[in-house]
């Protein structure tokens, strides 16, 4: 997934939007992009099951699969945004709340085959457009996901066809969705089995039935047994629908069902079809009522007449047995678009992305199940799926030649795409310069070409293509040689140690080990890295949410200091505007921070209305925790713009630390010793994270629009 993480404008639209089954007119979607000259295959439900057929023999034959997303959204709040102080678990909760909240509107999926008569890879490149509609009835409310208005107008850009996902979109379930689909569609068929005799039990447990109701069986008793003697005497089947009111016509006709004579039942109530199944029950043991589906998802009601107890126990096997066909058919079909991460995950390929983690989680999020809550759950499972997964970012910062080659410059996708594989990215252009690297030839449908001009870069499709030529030239700089019969390059030397290392974050340099779990830290930024994480020592963090409108870091920051003393106060970070992280020198600090605040609050001596940190916790809503209530909140599904609300909305107010009485009164004393002016403050103070004016983030409007159906 290559979507820049967007910036938060002054203005920051949030499409909270709720999809629900519905059917539209077709939306033609062309196979191939008119609009690029880049050959490109795109797929919509109209071509799916087609297409599916075809990727099959290409992901089979694959060396290796190239994936990319496009999604909604990437974070639904400031506060949720990858910060310098979050700790590794919490870094994995915020990657998890944007795969829970966002949807997924593009999929790239292109198959990479070495071909060593041509002596270069071909690849498939594929464009899904998908659209998370309910097809079936499943369990919980209707699909619901938000819009970051920065991503969407990002994908517009790139003329993103909005028209295509929606009513074109392929639609999926999740392996947990299917297993809940399956069971409810099996416990409906167990109740239409069932139907007749539960019925039947409940009128004949009735005290008291009306006069229509007996008249009305009797009536039915007597058309029955008309026609089950017509029946047995061999009379003509058509006369007997010449015969009769017009009613009679409309509501009995005789079909053939399951190679039996059957009797159509038609404008009756419900209370009425209760009936007829208690005449049936009560007066004709060759009888048998039966509901089946009658090919247009519409339920017909039949009667239909069997020769013993024998074959109508088969009649009701062989109804039993097109139910379970029915349903397996259309959970099949709403499974849609996670028959291709099943095709991914059965054949255990390297998946190739770049900058992937957000994308992985989703996979698992959309067409697996929920998130687990800890990485090293999320490890474990994302394991079983995809054993093999390579991250082109890792590689490219990773290894010393590539690195060489990049010659510092930015390490996204189309940077790396133009410096490494110039002959692919500018073909149409006959510069030779440009001949030398891995060559690459494009098939889609019974086309192949090797000459194109440049495709649509944040089209998944395009972006997965650019995704696999990166790999395969870094491969060829990093000396592998694809002419190798059968070598799976999962297997290869020169690969292992990248392989399943992904960055949790790019900005700290966080790496997690999908084979063990493991936090890592890339190899060539490691000092860097090492001398930025011994800045923040976790425990020794305080949270502050919910302070005055007119306190920012910097006076917050002077405020603390005039108890505990400059130097003690590492660093103050603002979260968003209505909280802070504040860095204390040591960790007993933070416990004796928590109980000023709570001792200031019991009392309303001189002491304590002089006390320098009234101005911070003068306010009712103030309220301060250890770094582990930042991870409950993050943790929480919930959705609040602002922290403080996140927080109120949690249930977390405040957390303390008890220390000893004499060392509170101490430190209640020592302010004025410690107190700094404000001058000196201004001089000296290092304020990290965002400068925060009185208006700054305040300017900030945030809008949730909700609708129940698209």
């Amino acid at each position: 997934m290559n979507l820049s993480r967007p910036l938060w404008a002054p203005t920051r639209l949030l499409c909270f939007i709720r999809t629900a089954t519905y059917s539209s007119a077709a939306v033609t979607t062309p196979a191939t992009a008119s609009n690029s000259s880049f050959p490109l295959k795109n797929v919509t439900k109209s071509n799916f099951e087609a297409v599916l057929s075809e990727l099959r023999s290409h992901v089979r034959a694959a060396d290796f699969v190239a994936i990319d997303l496009e999604m909604t959204g990437i974070t639904s709040a400031p506060w949720r945004e990858s910060f310098e102080f979050d700790r590794f678990d919490v870094r994995y909760l915020k990657v998890k709340d944007s795969a829970e909240k966002f949807a997924v509107v593009q999929f790239g999926v292109c198959p990479f085959r070495w071909d060593s008569a041509k002596n270069s890879f071909v690849a498939h490149p594929h464009n899904f457009f998908v659209f998370p509609r309910h097809e079936i009835l499943v369990d919980g409310p209707s699909s619901e996901f938000l819009c970051q208005t920065t991503s969407i107008e990002f994908l517009a850009k790139y003329q993103f066809d909005f028209n295509a996902c929606i009513h074109e979109g392929i639609s999926y379930l999740s392996r947990a969705h299917e297993d809940a689909a399956r069971k409810r569609l099996n416990f409906a068929h167990g109740d239409e089995t069932s139907d007749a005799s539960s019925n039947v039990t409940n009128i004949r447990d009735q005290k008291r039935i009306g006069i229509a109701d007996v008249l009305f069986k009797e009536r039915m008793k007597n058309r029955l047994h008309e026609w089950r003697d017509r029946l047995l005497s061999e009379r003509n089947m058509e006369c007997q629908g010449q015969e009769g009111s017009n009613d009679y016509q409309r509501q009995f006709e005789t079909i053939f069902f399951k190679m039996r004579p059957a009797l159509t039942l038609s404008d009756f109530t419900s209370h009425q079809t209760k009936l007829i199944q208690l005449v049936i029950k009560k007066h004709f043991e060759d009888l048998c009522f039966v509901v089946v589906d009658d090919g247009d998802a519409n339920l017909q009601q039949l009667v239909v007449y069997v020769d013993s107890r024998d074959d109508k126990e088969l009649l009701m096997q062989e109804v039993n047995s097109d139910r379970q066909e029915a349903a397996e058919m259309k959970i099949q079909s709403a499974i849609g678009f996670r028959h291709v991460i099943d095709l991914l995950s059965s054949e255990k390929k390297l998946i190739i992305g770049h900058n992937c983690f957000l994308d992985i989680a989703h996979i698992h999020k959309k067409f697996i199940g929920s998130l687990p809550s800890t990485a090293e759950e999320f490890v474990s499972s994302i394991g079983k799926h995809f054993p093999f997964i390579m991250d082109t970012k890792i590689l490219l910062n990773g290894n010393g030649i590539l690195q060489q080659r990049m010659k510092k410059s930015s390490t996204s996708l189309s940077s790396a795409f133009a410096l490494l594989c110039p002959h692919i990215a500018f073909s149409s252009q006959s510069n030779p310069a440009f001949s030398s690297g891995v060559q690459v030839e494009v098939q889609v449908d019974d086309l192949s070409s090797s000459n194109w001009n440049s495709g649509d870069k944040h089209e998944a499709g395009y972006d997965a293509f650019m995704t696999g030529c990166v790999f395969a030239q870094a491969c060829n700089l990093m000396g592998i040689d694809f002419v190798l019969p059968s070598e799976n390059l999962a297997d290869n030397e020169k690969l292992q140690k990248h392989i399943n290392h992904l960055y949790l974050s790019w900005a700290s340099g966080d790496i997690i080990d999908l084979s063990t779990g493991n936090r890592m830290t890339e190899p060539l930024r490691s000092n860097r890295s090492k001398k930025h994480q011994a800045k923040i020592s976790f425990e020794n963090i305080v949270l502050i949410w919910g302070f005055p409108a007119n306190l920012n870091a910097r006076k917050i920051k002077e405020c603390i200091s005039k108890v505990f003393g400059l130097a003690n106060i590492v660093s103050v970070y603002h979260i968003d505007e209505s909280a802070v992280f504040v860095q204390f020198a040591k960790p007993e600090m933070v416990s004796e921070f928590l109980d000023l605040k709570k001792n200031l609050e019991r009392h309303d001596d001189p002491i304590s209305v002089l006390h320098p940190l009234t101005e911070l916790f003068g306010a009712k809503g103030t309220n301060a925790a250890g770094y582990e209530a930042y991870k409950e909140i993050c943790s929480s599904p919930m959705f609040k713009v602002l922290f403080a609300d996140q927080a109120e909305a949690v249930g977390i107010n405040q957390k303390t630390t008890s220390i000893k009485p004499e060392s509170v009164k101490s430190q209640m004393h020592e302010a004025a010793n410690n107190s700094l002016t404000a001058d000196m403050l201004n001089e000296t103070t290092e304020v990290q994270g965002m400068e925060v004016g009185a208006n700054d983030l305040r300017n900030t409007n945030y809008h949730i629009l909700r609708s129940s159906s698209m």
